[in-house]
């Protein structure tokens, strides 16, 4: 599994990115967006051993981080980008890794409502 964290920075109108702890990885393009789609080609250029996870977090309206994990047991095969709706959490990939049970769901009654003593079309 690979996790690869980036330094995303705006200045001029041009979003620019280098990897953190120690990468060689950079990139720069006109939007968050272009910027996003080259750094999970870069990091998948490095590592492609399974599906790939990103998120895209702005810490100020100029600077943001973005992270993307190969591989991994999330499952998931897709790509996922933008916003806050995909951030990471707070734990990390370690966190993301322990997911918990999902709930089982109890099965209920439909109720009309003559069981409700009253009609709402009376």
């Amino acid at each position: 599994m690979g996790v690869f964290t980036f330094v995303c920075k705006n200045s001029g109108g041009e979003w620019s990115a280098k990897q953190l702890a120690g990468g060689d990885l950079e990139a720069s393009a006109a939007s968050t967006y272009d910027l996003q789609r080259k750094l999970v080609q870069s990091a998948l250029s490095c590592d492609s051993s399974g599906g790939v996870q990103s998120s895209f977090s702005l810490v100020t309206p100029s600077s943001a981080v973005f992270q993307v994990i190969i591989g991994g047991s999330g499952g998931g095969g897709g790509f996922i980008g933008g916003g806050a709706a995909a951030a990471a959490p707070a734990g990390g990939a370690a966190a993301a890794a322990e997911a918990p049970p999902a709930e089982e769901k109890k099965e209920e009654k439909e109720e009309s409502d003559d069981d409700m003593g009253f009609s709402l079309f009376d």
